[in-house]
């Protein structure tokens, strides 16, 4: 495949060896460069041999440089090729659940194995074909972070409404014969895929390790726009606890048996159940941190440290903070603490139900503008308003209702302070200090 070089980077072995915008890269070292992952993989070595073209005149170019030290190379798209779309149709997809009008970008739906090694998003092996599946072998792209939901085939094609989703199952031992680390999660659907299912799925993932690394559950997210869809119910105290029961059953014992817990439920679980969050030494090295395993107390837990170690005076400061409703419970007990060790302070929690969304959801990560909005006109005690940088997209400006920063300021006559994910990060943005 051709590429087009869109830029190189300053100070770059590329530019080095003389390559410029405009220049289509044929091939490195005689291998072609279909996607990302050839190109930083085939580009890797110290001496290389790229044969590219400029007004379709062929020419080869030796490249030097450190090993694995990046050649410089910008492309039109940042994977070179399109991305990945899901091909699958689970009754659980919370992209399927989302309400009409919102920005288009966040109907995609990827499932694209180069996303899971660059960036860590989740893949479901249906994707997949045998050429794709072989050059993870051969290039040992690990760890992959995959989507399982269920070991059994039957049940897996019925989730998620593909016919290869069962077929697939079979990379899980291929990609472990090979040495390749997994991540696995478990999006758990209340009587379908939990019970004894779970108690099967946990055993066949538990036995591939330690290709397996780590295996989450997360409990399905429903809103209100379900029409047409799989009826599914949400799950309640009694039967978060007992599929938490499970859970920990399974944890345990690899523990006794593996010395790592490699079985990790979403912080939901315990919230849900009305049971206390474990310490950090139940998360290991908190693999499943984006998944929502752990969140809870390694914000906590870094929070307090900062507090404890903070030995500043502070000028009175008034500050309201926003959060979901699951976490606004943590973020209360901890406001309270900054509050009682900073007399200087006073920090007022405002729980945000999701009326947007509705249904079970109450991550913070999910708030919209809209709701802050709504809820938080003529209740806020300051002018100056903390929002998790979980609720807003990258570029730290905008709601997933598209509401921005700007708007809302100007809706409540305020301004707003943006909080990190980090605790030690966020007690320090909430007390006004500099990093």
């Amino acid at each position: 495949m051709a590429v087009k070089i869109a830029s190189v980077e300053n100070g770059s072995a590329a530019q080095a060896a003389g390559l410029e915008a405009g220049m289509v890269l044929l091939s490195a070292d005689g291998n072609a460069i279909n996607d990302m992952l050839d190109y930083e993989f085939y580009t890797s070595a110290p001496r290389l041999e790229l044969a590219v073209s400029m007004g379709g005149k062929l020419e080869y170019v030796t490249v030097e440089k450190e090993e694995y030290q990046p050649l410089g190379c910008n492309f039109e798209r940042y994977l070179i090729d399109e991305q990945h779309s899901c091909k699958n149709h689970c009754m659980f997809c919370f992209i399927d659940q989302l309400p009409p009008g919102l920005r288009k970008s966040l109907y995609f739906k990827d499932d694209d194995e180069r996303l899971s090694f660059l960036f860590g998003n989740y893949i479901t092996l249906t994707n997949l074909n045998e050429h794709e599946v072989q050059r993870i072998k051969d290039m040992r792209i690990s760890p992959i972070n995959i989507s399982v939901h269920t070991t059994d085939p039957d049940l897996r094609v019925r989730m998620m409404a593909n016919k290869r989703a069962g077929e697939t199952l079979r990379y899980l031992d291929e990609f472990a014969a090979a040495g390749i680390e997994m991540n696995c999660q478990l999006v758990l659907c209340r009587g379908i895929n939990d019970g004894e299912k779970l108690r099967e799925s946990l055993t066949k993932l538990i036995s591939l390790y330690p290709a397996v690394q780590s295996i989450a559950a997360v409990p399905a997210g429903l809103t209100d726009y379900r029409k047409g869809l799989y009826k599914l119910e949400a799950y309640d105290a009694a039967t978060a606890a007992e599929t938490l029961d499970i859970l920990e059953e399974f944890g345990r014992a690899c523990v006794e048996k593996l010395g790592v817990r490699l079985v990790y439920p979403a912080d939901e679980w315990f919230l849900l159940s009305g049971r206390p969050i474990p310490g950090g030494d139940y998360y290991d090295e908190y693999r499943q941190l984006e998944n929502g395993v752990g969140m809870w107390r390694l914000f906590h837990d870094t929070f307090i440290a900062e507090l404890e170690a903070s030995r500043r005076l502070l000028l009175p400061r008034q500050i309201d903070l926003v959060t979901g409703t699951m976490a606004a419970p943590l973020l209360q007990s901890l406001a309270e603490a900054a509050c009682k060790k900073h007399r200087a302070l006073k920090a007022a929690v405002h729980p945000i139900k999701n009326n947007f969304f509705g249904g079970n959801v109450g991550v913070a990560g999910l708030v919209t503008g809209t709701d802050i909005i709504a809820q938080c006109r003529g209740r806020l005690q300051s002018k100056l308003l903390g929002i998790p940088e979980v609720m807003l997209r990258t570029e730290q400006d905008m709601f997933l209702d598209d509401v921005t920063i700007a708007q809302l300021e100007k809706e409540l006559k305020v301004k707003v302070k943006i909080i990190p994910a980090d605790g030690a990060a966020a007690l320090r943005a909430i007390l006004g200090l500099k990093d």
